[in-house]
């Protein structure tokens, strides 16, 4: 039996009475790259911060690590620090690069946190700008800060929200290679929105395609690509699908 970190049962989140994801089952393993992908508005980064716990399910239920919860109140804080969603517009303080990656470890109480802040500032190759303010960066540079953020805190699952949207090709490139190492070397779990079909292909192991809120298809990337087994995700990836 795999080991999951997420299992969804029956997960609906509803607007004024519009339902915006309807998910019956959805399995997220450990240590797996799990892309979502689908056209604009179909409930894709609601699903992140369901899966986040930032919003209460308005149906259904979510389990994490093993324990099920129906509401993000009834999640104990040391259980929702093991996730970290990195969203596709980060806000950084009004501060150096440095104390913006420091900040999660400093409300964690932690004390000396130069060494582990310096570690992973050099892991996203942002150590040489560590006194830099945030206000000078680029937009590469921001998701690589937000990325360090996340990172530093060392989260059992990293939730990512187009972290390569409107980016040119070199960063797009240096931060596919951060996710793919944080999966490689520490085992992280990821779970990645995505627009870029291309990206999803090369990092995920596993793809999901929503549409209209819906999960329709959830295969090994292979499979999905090259056999997709629904008519929507057929369509998709022949790039029928409005974007």
């Amino acid at each position: 039996m795999a080991d999951f970190i997420y299992q969804v049962e029956n997960l609906v989140k509803s607007y004024n009475g519009r339902q915006v994801v309807s998910v019956p089952a959805l399995d997220v393993r450990r240590g797996e790259i799990l892309g979502l992908v689908g056209p604009s508005g179909a409930g894709k980064s609601t699903l992140l911060r369901l899966l986040d716990f930032l919003e209460a399910p308005s149906g259904g239920r979510i389990a994490f690590a093993g324990h099920w919860f129906a509401s993000p109140a009834e999640i104990p804080l040391t259980l929702r620090r093991r996730a970290v969603l990195v969203f596709q517009r980060p806000v950084l303080l009004s501060a150096s690069i440095f104390e913006n990656v420091a900040y999660g470890l400093r409300i964690r109480g932690q004390r000396d946190v130069r060494p582990l802040v310096q570690a992973v500032l050099a892991r996203v190759g942002l150590l040489p700008l560590q006194d830099a303010p945030s206000r000078t960066l680029s937009g590469g540079e921001l998701q690589r800060v937000a990325l360090a953020r996340a990172l530093v805190v060392e989260p059992e699952v990293l939730l990512l929200d187009e972290p390569t949207a409107n980016l040119d090709p070199a960063h797009v490139k240096a931060i596919e290679a951060i996710i793919r190492e944080a999966n490689e070397m520490a085992g992280t779990t990821v779970v990645i929105v995505t627009h870029n079909i291309f990206q999803a292909r090369r990092l995920a192991q596993r793809v999901g395609l929503l549409v209209g809120g819906r999960l329709v298809e959830v295969a090994p990337t292979r499979a999905f690509f090259e056999a997709p087994q629904t008519e929507e995700a057929s369509a998709f990836v022949r790039g029928d699908m409005i974007y």
